[in-house]
């Protein structure tokens, strides 16, 4: 089965304004998902590497790339197709607490 890497963006303040219903009923789609495999987490602190030439390794704290909203977590699901794989992301909590979701499929390298 494909799999999907998912990257979901969100703030307090998004997540906030959000009915309470509406977040308990994401929050408990997520514990679902989890139940039935899925891999997910909350965004920690990231490092940048660079290993130019392979000539030694460069590390950097903090993030490379910037969006207008944090990252808020990753997951990393299987599914049939990507509407499958979106229709699965659609319930999290980033994607109904103003947020957004990424669905990244993965390809087999050669």
């Amino acid at each position: 089965m494909p799999t999907f890497i998912t990257i979901g963006y969100g703030d307090q303040e998004g997540y906030d304004r959000t009915d309470p219903a509406v977040r308990d009923s994401a929050h408990a789609h997520d514990e679902r998902l989890r139940a039935a495999g899925v891999q997910m987490g909350v965004a920690g602190s990231p490092a940048q590497v660079r290993n130019p030439d392979g000539a030694g390794v460069e590390v950097r704290e903090g993030a490379f790339l910037t969006s207008g909203l944090p990252i808020g977590g990753f997951a990393v699901i299987e599914a049939a197709s990507m509407e499958e794989a979106i229709a699965l992301v659609a319930g999290t909590p980033c994607a109904v607490a103003h947020g957004v979701v990424e669905v990244w499929p993965l390809r087999e390298t050669p």
